[in-house]
């Protein structure tokens, strides 16, 4: 049997048997070689040196198992090339690591030179500028539809802090202020609006207007200005329905005299809660609701509803007069309602 190791063949096994006779001590011996082969392989640094043949790297004819190694005096160097263990004293270079940032004190710094300056606080009006996509621009910082709520003709400023009124788009039909601080109208706050029909103010602090506020509004016909602070009333177009001047401070002298008599399409007018002493004649006569509860009301005239010239005159439409809260006894003055349909409410 010849064994391969590292290209050379050596005739080891029939000069194996010759020397080591017992069966046991071959064994092992054959174990152990197959071992070395399987485990180290062709390695060239485990070859034989190179120039000696197998019978000088291997003398088996003067092998003896008793002998001792002479570790000593071993000579490494027969099987290969020594290895420098002194290249593991060099150090691995594992990565690169990023530099550290500089320092902020080690950057150029660039000279800055501020100053402060300080401005007088703006006034806060109300400046009204020209319309934009959302209306015209309250000097609030928003336009009026975003101010208010703007459906369709009507704006809504109900309960927005207003103290004056926002300049509205032009085709607003229905304006509510209602339950704001407005405390005084001008006659410039309601021109160019043409087809403003309504106005709702109730609810406010005012306590003037100018005279010709409302007589630049073609189709005014309903104005609400209940629970404000109003001792007179401004002069109003003709085309009104419907008046609201409920819980004020209006007193007789403040209302203009005849002022609804060419009314002809007046409705119903709310003057409850007031310090009227007397109702304010003539009334238009298509006039159906008339309230006048808790003023200061002492007499009536024959004059008051009916026509004195006209003992056949009806006032058919009049359905609904409230006198009561009033000083005043209706049953001492019946001449000045039997051309009513209807009695009116008061004391008896």
């Amino acid at each position: 049997m010849t064994c391969m190791h590292a290209g050379y063949g050596v005739d080891l096994f029939p000069k194996l048997w010759q020397v080591a006779p017992l069966f046991e001590l071959r064994m092992s011996l054959m174990m152990a070689l197959v071992l070395a082969v399987v485990f180290m392989g062709p390695s060239p640094n485990m070859a034989a040196p190179t120039g000696v043949t197998d019978e000088e790297a291997f003398d088996l004819e003067n092998y003896s198992l008793n002998s001792e190694m002479d570790w000593e005096n071993l000579d490494v160097n027969i099987y290969g090339d020594s290895y420098d263990y002194d290249d593991l004293d060099q150090e691995i270079e594992v990565g690169t690591v990023a530099p550290d940032p500089p320092s902020a004190a080690s950057l150029p710094t660039a000279e800055y030179h501020e100053e402060e300056l300080t401005l007088p606080p703006a006034p806060f009006t109300l400046d009204f500028k020209g319309p934009g996509l959302f209306g015209p621009d309250t000097g609030l910082g928003m336009p009026t539809c975003l101010l208010c709520v703007c459906i369709g003709g009507s704006v809504y400023c109900d309960d927005t802090g207003l103290d004056q009124i926002p300049l509205l788009p032009k085709d607003t039909t229905h304006f509510y202020g209602r339950f704001n601080n407005i405390r005084h109208v001008k006659n410039t706050d309601f021109n160019y609006l043409n087809q403003l029909q309504s106005i709702d103010l109730t609810g406010n602090q005012i306590s003037g207007m100018d005279e010709d506020v409302f007589l630049s509004l073609p189709q005014l016909h309903q104005l609400l200005l209940a629970d404000n602070n109003l001792q007179s009333m401004p002069e109003l177009p003709i085309t009104m329905k419907y008046i609201d001047l409920r819980n004020n401070r209006l007193i007789s002298n403040g209302v203009h005299s005849e002022g609804f008599k060419d009314m002809s399409q007046l409705e119903f007018l709310y003057l409850s809660d007031n310090k009227l002493d007397y109702i304010p004649v003539p009334l238009p006569l298509g006039l159906r609701v008339l309230h006048l509860q808790n003023n200061n009301i002492q007499t009536l005239y024959e004059d008051s509803f009916c026509n004195s010239h006209d003992r056949h005159f009806i006032r058919r439409n009049l359905e609904d007069i409230r006198l009561d809260g009033n000083p005043l006894n209706i049953q001492l003055f019946p001449q000045a309602y039997v051309c009513l349909p209807r009695l009116p409410v008061g004391s008896h």
